[in-house]
C-alpha cells in the first residue's frame, strides 16, 4: 500500500487565523493558489516561511489564471508570452523545491448553472450543473474552437513547458474539464473522458512532468461516459499518473447535479477510498469543493466537516486492508 497524504488548499494571502485553523484540523500539506504578486520565486519563500511557522508543508502551488489562461487555451496572439509567465511561474517553484503545479484547460473556467439550496445540500447553497441550460449559452469567444484544434493548442502548450518542467523537476497535474461533456460556449473540452487523459500521455511522449490531478467529483459527474472510475484509478496509479487525488461525492451524474457533502451523493465514497488505498496510490488527497456550513462557520467549517470525513475513511480503509493483508 502507498502512503495517502491528506492536504488542504490555501492562497498565499491566507492570515495566521486561517493557517492555525488548518493545523488544528490535523492537516500537514498545503496547495497554494499564488496570488499575482507573490507568483516568483520570492514571494513563494515569503509565503513558505509563514507556513513554517504552523509546521505547514506546500506540496504543490500554480497560479490560477495562468494555468486557466484563455490565450493558452484558444492559441490567442499573445499566448507565448502567457506560456512564458507560465514557465518563469515554474522555475520559481521548482527553485523553492515544491514538485507540482497545475493545468486545466478551461478558458471559462468552472461552468456551473447557479448556485442555490439543494434537494441534496441540507439547507446550504451548492453549485448546480444543469447542461440543458449551459448548452444555450452563446459563443463565448466568438466563434467555435474545434476539437483539433484545441488539441492542436495543447500539443503547442506540451512542447514548450515539458522541457521546462523537467529542468525544473516539477510535475504538471492536469485537472479535467467541468462539467465533463465534449462542447460548451463553442469550445471543445480537452478532458471530458478518461481517454482524453490516454491521448494527453501519448501527445507528451509518456514524460512523467504530465500527470493527473484526478477529479473523483468529475468523474461522478460524467458517470459512464467519462470512464470506469475504479479501473480508471487501478491504471493511472499503477502508471504512476496521478499526482493528487480531488475527493468529491455529486447527487447524480450529468445532465443534472448538486456538489453534496461526501456522504449525500450517489457514490460510496468509503467504496472509493478503499480503491485508493488497495492500488497503492502514493500521494495527495483533499476536498476541492464543499457546501458552506451556516453563519458562524461558513465554508471553512465546511471544510473542516468534510476533512475530518475524509481522515476518517482514510484511517478505516488503511486499517480495514492492512488488517487484511
Amino acid at each position: 500500500m502507498g502512503k495517502i497524504k491528506v492536504q488542504q488548499g490555501v492562497s498565499s494571502n491566507y492570515t495566521d487565523d486561517q493557517l492555525l485553523f488548518i493545523k488544528q484540523m490535523g492537516v500537514q500539506y498545503v496547495f497554494v493558489m499564488l496570488k499575482d504578486e507573490d507568483s516568483n520565486y520570492e514571494g513563494i519563500m515569503r509565503f513558505r516561511e509563514r507556513l513554517d511557522k504552523f509546521g505547514l508543508i506546500p506540496s504543490d502551488a500554480g497560479n490560477h489564471d495562468m494555468y486557466k489562461s484563455a490565450s493558452i487555451h484558444l492559441g490567442l496572439p499573445d499566448r507565448d508570452a502567457c506560456i512564458d509567465r507560465y514557465n518563469a511561474l515554474t522555475r520559481a517553484i521548482g527553485k523553492a523545491g515544491i514538485r507540482t503545479t497545475y493545468m486545466t484547460w478551461e478558458p471559462n473556467f468552472t461552468l456551473s448553472t447557479k448556485s442555490v439550496v439543494g434537494e441534496h445540500s441540507r439547507g446550504a447553497v451548492t453549485r448546480v450543473v444543469d447542461i440543458a441550460q449551459l448548452k444555450t449559452l452563446p459563443y463565448s469567444h466568438g466563434r467555435l474552437y474545434s476539437e483539433d484544434e484545441i488539441w492542436g493548442n495543447f500539443k503547442y502548450f506540451l512542447d514548450r513547458a515539458l522541457p521546462v518542467c523537467e529542468e525544473a523537476d516539477v510535475r504538471i497535474a492536469l485537472h479535467p474539464c467541468d462539467p465533463p461533456v465534449p462542447e460548451l460556449c463553442g469550445i471543445h473540452n480537452l478532458i471530458h473522458c478518461s481517454d482524453d487523459y490516454r491521448r494527453a500521455f501519448e501527445l507528451a511522449g509518456d514524460s512523467r512532468y504530465l500527470g493527473v490531478k484526478l477529479c473523483v467529483g468529475c468523474w461522478l459527474e460524467g458517470g459512464q461516459e467519462f470512464g470506469d472510475l475504479f479501473a480508471d484509478i487501478e491504471e493511472f496509479v499503477r502508471r504512476d499518473k496521478v499526482i493528487m487525488v480531488h475527493f468529491r461525492n455529486v447527487s447524480s451524474a450529468i445532465p443534472y447535479l448538486e456538489e453534496t457533502l461526501l456522504e449525500d451523493g450517489y457514490m460510496d465514497m468509503y467504496k472509493v477510498m478503499k480503491h485508493f488505498v488497495a492500488c497503492g496510490f502514493d500521494g495527495y488527497i483533499n476536498v476541492d469543493h464543499v457546501p458552506p456550513f451556516a453563519a458562524g462557520g461558513g465554508r471553512a467549517a465546511g471544510f473542516a466537516y468534510s476533512i475530518g470525513y475524509m481522515k476518517a475513511l482514510l484511517k478505516c480503509a488503511e486499517a480495514e486492508l492492512g488488517a487484511k493483508q
